[in-house]
């Protein structure tokens, strides 16, 4: 059973960016994006790029976790265009006919890694993490994050889960988990080598976790969007070498 901790001081993710200036809300011309918050720098720069190719579009990027945001459009919030970080949470949405089936298709890759803060020792395997070095590990709430669903089952498969629940502060989101370490909240956390990559100045990968299952995102667009022929063009741009490129600046890996 994980175990609740008191949430540490500074605030959580800000779950709405949009990408150009003006009021937040959906507008007719605006093109709802819902992706995993692993993704809001990356699509951030190609809502961009689509929004300098596409005149009288403009890319609204909702970030947050994959569960949230799928609860988000059950419960009818505008969304265009849903990019989740996980297989599964994008297997519910077509279940729940809540996205076209015909237009998924995964379009990145990441990796699981174990972060620790930069004057915390770094441990060389899983099987260190018990103790009173990593008295805090930091970890999405598996209830409702792809990267703790990732992480509780590498645990359990290393047979640590019931070991380290003492110590495991879940978050509500991949990027919380990488601020309580990178603020000095949490000793270690479980986040994604891109997520790592953006925070190298204040943490340091320890260890690659290995995963059951590939860390695969899928994209597709919600049933009923508002603006579907711009939603299947924002699709095929991220799939474009040009989306692509960009994805791989930030360190999301190609899927075949």
């Amino acid at each position: 059973m994980l175990l609740r901790r008191p949430a540490p001081r500074f605030a959580s993710l800000i779950l709405v960016l949009p990408l150009a200036a003006g009021a937040c809300s959906a507008m007719a011309a605006d093109l709802v994006v819902s992706a995993a918050a692993s993704l809001k720098e990356a699509f951030g720069e190609i809502g961009r790029d689509f929004d300098a190719a596409h005149a009288g579009i403009r890319v609204v990027l909702n970030v947050a976790a994959s569960d949230v945001l799928l609860k988000q459009i059950e419960q009818g919030a505008p969304a265009d265009v849903f990019a989740s970080a996980d297989e599964s949470t994008m297997d519910r949405a077509v279940a729940a006919a809540l996205v076209e089936p015909a237009t998924r298709r995964d379009f990145a890759g990441n990796t699981l890694v174990l972060v620790v803060g930069r004057d915390v020792v770094a441990p060389k395997a899983l099987d260190e993490l018990p103790g009173a070095v990593y008295a805090h590990i930091a970890i999405g709430n598996p209830q409702s994050v792809p990267a703790g669903r990732y992480a509780k089952q590498a645990l359990v498969d290393a047979k640590l889960w019931d070991a380290l629940a003492p110590a495991l502060v879940p978050t509500e989101n991949v990027r919380q988990a990488l601020d309580y370490v990178a603020r000095g909240e949490a000793q270690a956390g479980f986040v994604y080598a891109t997520d790592a990559a953006l925070a190298k100045d204040n943490v340091r990968v320890a260890l690659t976790v290995p995963t059951a299952t590939p860390v695969r995102y899928p994209i597709a667009i919600v049933t009923g969007a508002s603006h579907a022929p711009a939603a299947r063009d924002f699709v095929a741009f991220v799939a474009s070498p040009a989306g692509q490129a960009v994805l791989a600046r930030y360190g999301f890996g190609r899927v075949p």
